[in-house]
């Protein structure tokens, strides 16, 4: 799958499986490797793990639903420092809100990537100023 970053896309590893919340608050796995997370998640259940999970990717089920944003702005908020994805149907018109809501990388599908290449989204990925991490 295609990650989008300001730099462009890089391909990740489909054999890198993110660990669900569930799996990792009953103790199945190691957080170090990533954590998948639903947009309703409520950010304070995650807070006594930040330490141990480099990486959230919060789920987008569709590019009209904007909880994730909303849920990246407030884990931001709450202390996380680690990488933090918007997975799912983010399109490129989205990046700049992905970007200021404190989202670091969106991955993508195959198809998406394909009907909005790598260009589409570099000439976003430009506009200076949208991340949070720069205005904090």
């Amino acid at each position: 799958m295609p990650i989008v970053t300001d730099s462009g896309f890089v391909f990740a590893d489909e054999t890198d499986a993110l660990l669900s919340l569930d799996a990792m608050l009953s103790g199945g796995g190691d957080p170090a490797g990533g954590l998948e997370i639903a947009n309703d998640t409520d950010p304070r259940d995650l807070v006594p793990h930040f330490e141990a999970v480099g990486l959230i990717a919060v789920t987008f089920p569709n590019f009209a639903d904007g909880r994730g944003f909303s849920l990246a702005r407030r884990l931001r908020a709450l202390g996380y420092k680690g990488r933090l994805r918007a997975k799912g149907h983010v399109i490129s018109d989205q990046y700049p809100m992905a970007r200021a809501c404190g989202f670091d990388e969106v991955e993508i599908d195959e198809t998406l990537a394909a009907r909005q290449p790598e260009q589409h989204w570099l000439a976003v990925a430009t506009r200076s100023g949208h991340a949070l991490q720069a205005r904090a």
